[in-house]
């Protein structure tokens, strides 16, 4: 297996399918004790990986166990939650007689973040600013698995799953070309008039707004969020960063619930969101309490949930871990760490989540559709992943089949291999590659 192996999931243009974008073989080709498949799917409304592990468990454990052989692990360890009970179902059958576990979480926000799933399913702690690989573990997705398979057979990752959910008559989950802009993903799911309304890419909790709906879906792209743009969750993401932080300085009462309820403060890790927005205050003399900052994973507790005065921590962790990265500053890694005794009691349920965030009323089943769905033009970005943008193979005007190779890994720079998701022709080379089916031509 091995190299050989390894240079399937390379040339597949696998990536972690529901994070940033991590080239896939870069990670297999590391050691580990154990592989942890993150099934949590903690955002709210979302319903991509609990589907796909209920209807595509056999690839899914295939891809598990190729990357089991290529890492050396011992074990795997499927992290999903209790209520998944097609899944859990499905999954006990496929991985019988296999070194393969699952592990059952509560419904609980934010289970799906790393060093959260990793502390949960094998007791370890993922070091502050430290990476699973840390402690042995290697944490991958439920559909990158299913990618991994497919690499196997020589398929290359052309479609990604999306949910499109919220104020629409009928969400639903949808395999669609990457590519596919995001106000026809929407059309195809029926939610063709968007008057009034906005649109989150990704979760409600660390989801962004679509600034503009003609932008297309990546390999990463996991759900769509339709709502009207007077909802609190729309209102709150457009504030600029100077109110956000006028506001701060204005009302925050230091009551640390931000604090107290932070799933990486928990973990033990060094940070402390309410000690942050004091020192906004006082910036001088107050670096070691905005570098805190550093450590934010954006998950969002500490703004959508914590805060009982509707401050916005979280945004302006960013702020500083952006202007600190600026500065060349990391992430500490401290001699020691502990999980605090009321870790266990702080894990926020996700009915209450949605409750507090005004999604009750949205928060239905998304189905998979079974459907093919054909789109006639494509915009493939060439930096859909971690590392550096991918570079063109292809020219203007020429003829190119779906799966073929479009876009490569640079030389000596990690990165990801991208492929045409619809037979057709090239008409644009820019940060994208835009292909259109033409007259004619088949998906």
């Amino acid at each position: 297996m091995g190299e050989e192996t390894i240079k399937k999931i390379q040339d597949a243009g696998v990536v972690g399918a529901g994070g940033a974008g991590f080239p896939t073989h870069v990670k297999v080709s590391a050691s580990a004790r154990t592989i942890v498949v993150n099934g949590a799917e903690c955002e709210p409304l979302l319903r991509v990986d609990q589907q796909l592990m209920a209807r595509n468990a056999k690839e899914m454990i295939e891809g598990l166990k190729t990357v089991m052989e290529l890492t050396g692990a011992q074990e795997g360890i499927i992290a999903l939650k209790d209520k998944y009970k097609e899944a859990i179902n499905t999954l006990q059958r496929e991985i019988a007689g296999k070194p393969i576990k699952l592990n059952v979480l509560d419904d609980f926000y934010p289970a799906g973040d790393e060093h959260v799933t990793v502390y949960e399913t094998t007791g370890k702690l993922v070091p502050q600013g430290g990476i699973p690989l840390k402690v042995d573990c290697v944490v991958t997705n439920v559909e990158t698995l299913i990618n991994v398979a497919g690499a196997l057979a020589g398929q290359p990752v052309v479609d990604t799953y999306i949910t499109v959910t919220g104020a629409i008559a009928s969400p639903v989950t949808l395999k669609l070309p990457i590519g596919t802009p995001i106000n026809t993903a929407l059309s195809l799911a029926g939610a063709g008039n968007l008057k009034g309304m906005k649109v989150i890419d990704g979760g409600p909790m660390m989801g962004k707004i679509v600034e503009d709906l003609a932008e297309p879906i990546t390999k990463t792209t996991k759900g769509l969020i339709v709502l009207p743009e007077d909802h609190p969750l729309i209102t709150k993401r457009q504030k600029a960063i100077d109110r956000i932080i006028r506001e701060s300085n204005a009302a925050c009462i230091q009551c640390r619930f931000c604090t107290d309820l932070c799933p990486r403060y928990l973990l033990g890790h060094k940070l402390e969101p309410h000690k942050i927005m004091r020192a906004l205050k006082h910036i001088q003399g107050q670096e070691e309490a905005l570098k805190m900052a550093m450590v934010c994973s954006e998950c969002g507790v500490c703004e959508q949930y914590a805060c009982i005065v509707d401050l916005s921590p979280r945004k302006v962790n960013a702020m500083l871990k952006k202007e600190l990265g600026k500065k060349g500053l990391k992430p500490e890694m401290p001699k020691e760490q502990a999980v605090l005794n009321i870790q266990p009691h702080r894990k926020i349920p996700v009915k209450r989540l949605i409750s507090r965030l005004g999604l009750t009323q949205y928060d239905k089943k998304a189905p998979l559709s079974e459907n093919e769905y054909t789109v006639d033009k494509v915009y493939i970005k060439l930096h859909q992943h971690v590392g550096a943008p991918s570079i063109p193979v292809v020219k203007m005007g020429q003829r190119v089949q779906r799966g073929s190779l479009i876009a490569k890994i640079p030389d000596n720079a990690l990165g990801a291999n991208i492929h045409a998701s619809i037979s057709g022709t090239v008409v644009e080379i820019s940060d994208s590659i835009v292909i259109t089916s033409g007259e004619g031509s088949d998906r």
